[in-house]
């Protein structure tokens, strides 16, 4: 599938995330899917199949997923910035650290994040898998540094951004 160029930093954030996963889908090999009573081999299985390290993360969908596992989901500096302000993608390794499951498993259910994050798609995860997350990365440890801060609408964002239209 050939995308046509972007002519400007402004575009729409579908056609860049699937242009990113098109990209990332086609050099790593497949993975198989562990069964459900390996909780973390799930969980990460899920990690890498799912979409989080796209976003989570750094250099994820830009190397096709060529980044060491000891990096994955310590976020990413990178700012998604449209009509909601500018938001910056969770680093989970340090998120989790303080949080019970049960925590993990009630906020998921509830959570409505700032674009461009699907929360529908966590709500739509079975209690399983969902643990699955929780266990794998709960495993990984805390790593990493915080992500910069939520910025409202209005403020400038340092780059890189991605711009949404506003």
């Amino acid at each position: 599938m050939t995308l046509p160029p972007l002519r400007s930093a402004r575009f729409m954030a579908a056609p860049a995330l699937l242009a990113c996963s098109l990209w990332a889908g086609t050099a790593a090999a497949q993975p198989v899917r562990p069964s459900d009573g390996d909780a973390v081999a799930l969980g990460r299985y899920l990690v890498q199949t799912t979409g989080c390290n796209d976003c989570h993360t750094a250099g994820y969908a830009a190397s096709a997923g060529r980044v060491d596992e000891k990096d994955w989901l310590t976020g990413d500096g990178v700012g998604w910035r449209g009509p909601w302000g500018t938001t910056y993608s969770t680093n989970l390794r340090l998120y989790f650290a303080d949080l019970s499951e049960a925590q993990w498993l009630a906020h998921a259910r509830r959570m409505e994040p700032r674009p461009p994050m699907p929360w529908f798609n966590l709500r739509a995860m079975s209690d399983g898998d969902l643990s699955a997350l929780y266990r794998y990365i709960k495993a990984a440890g805390p790593a990493g540094k915080p992500v910069p801060a939520y910025l409202p609408p209005g403020q400038a964002a340092k780059p890189p951004f991605v711009q949404f239209p506003e």
